[in-house]
């Protein structure tokens, strides 16, 4: 079946007809005012040079060059095909930690950017780059909630991901076993997927050290991978609120301070037999994004779509020939033709 893509930019043909009565009327112009000056007959032998069959060829040629090229504008179809997609790729499901803590600074300078805001520009680009990955998204604090499931829908994920608040989280701590317990049980049961958890934490007053590391072994023991992003500094830095004050102890009835537990975080990743990386460092989603392409790649969705057979390519280079034809036709005659005698005339 012959189509078009854009059918509305054939009402181009018309421009054809126009500059064909155009170029009539420049001829019978012509032949007006040459008649002016004497018969056709006469003025002829002292216009050697003109010849009366190269315009309307050249016309002809060039004509047919703008159909091709009105029809290649308007993407002509031949017919559909069937194409078949599949997609390969991993599951990954993102666990943030939500608790107070993540309002503080994500550098020694207390009025730097907060780890919240750190974790989700970082978390936005890995999103960006698991192209046809599936990745889910948990937030935890002292419990973990499932936000959204494993999917292959980047926009909802990112809008989930932007959406995430401590303040909004009642129950605070830091339970990592809670997150990465449920985040096991919410990959897929394809055990040919390669499947992995990344902990977004900065390890500070971890709940139950014990239980998280049995846990990310266990994992690790099912084939889940784990990584491990911290956030923050070493240095201890005041936790903010949004009133503008800061978060005091109830023991000491300072200032909260919180840092990084750097070597807990590598510990839990070492037990997931994944990586740690800060997220203060330059190659952090570089290594993050190296450390996941180890992990192996399975069949996760293939489509069929109907595809069009492209037809403008053809139309394109028939033009294209007609329009380098038409350089080379010059309007006066050819001269070596006028040397050649094909019928001579006899004498007696």
């Amino acid at each position: 079946m012959f189509s078009f893509a854009h059918p509305g930019l054939l009402f181009l043909l018309l421009l054809i007809p126009f500059f064909v009565v155009l170029y009539a009327w420049a001829r019978y112009a012509r032949s007006r005012k040459l008649k002016k000056f004497g018969r056709p007959s006469t003025l002829a032998p002292l216009m050697p040079d003109v010849s009366p069959f190269k315009p309307p060829l050249k016309l002809t040629i060039e004509m047919a060059a703008l159909f091709l090229i009105i029809f290649c504008l308007a993407r002509p179809w031949g017919g559909v095909k069937d194409e078949k997609t599949v997609k390969e790729g991993i599951e990954v499901i993102i666990a943030v930690d939500a608790s107070n803590s993540m309002y503080a600074s994500s550098t020694s300078d207390e009025k730097g950017n907060d780890r919240m805001r750190t974790a989700k520009l970082m978390l936005e680009k890995l999103i960006n780059r698991l192209d046809n990955d599936r990745v889910g998204l948990i937030v935890y604090a002292g419990d973990a909630y499932t936000l959204i499931p494993v999917t292959n829908d980047y926009v909802s994920a990112k809008m989930f991901l932007n959406s995430i608040d401590p303040s909004q989280i009642d129950n605070q701590g830091t339970d990592i076993s809670s997150a990465i317990r449920m985040a096991t049980t919410s990959f897929s049961e394809d055990k040919n997927i390669g499947k992995a958890i990344i902990l977004i934490t900065d390890a500070d007053e971890l709940e139950d050290e014990e239980g998280v590391m049995s846990s990310a072994q266990k994992a690790a023991h099912d084939g889940i991978q784990i990584d491990v992003v911290g956030l923050g500094s070493t240095t201890p830095v005041p936790i903010p609120l949004k009133n503008g004050s800061y978060m005091i102890d109830p023991f000491t009835g300072e200032r909260a301070m919180t840092a990084l537990n750097e070597d807990l975080a590598a510990a839990i990743a070492k037990a997931g037999n994944g990586i740690y990386v800060n997220a203060s460092n330059r190659e952090a989603l570089n290594e993050l994004d190296k450390q996941l392409e180890t992990l192996k790649k399975a069949s996760l969705e293939s489509s069929i779509s109907a595809v069009h057979d492209e037809l403008f390519p053809l139309f394109a280079i028939f033009a294209l020939a007609l329009l380098v034809l038409d350089i080379f036709i010059l309007d006066r005659k050819i001269g070596w033709l006028d040397k050649i005698t094909f019928f001579k005339k006899e004498t007696t």
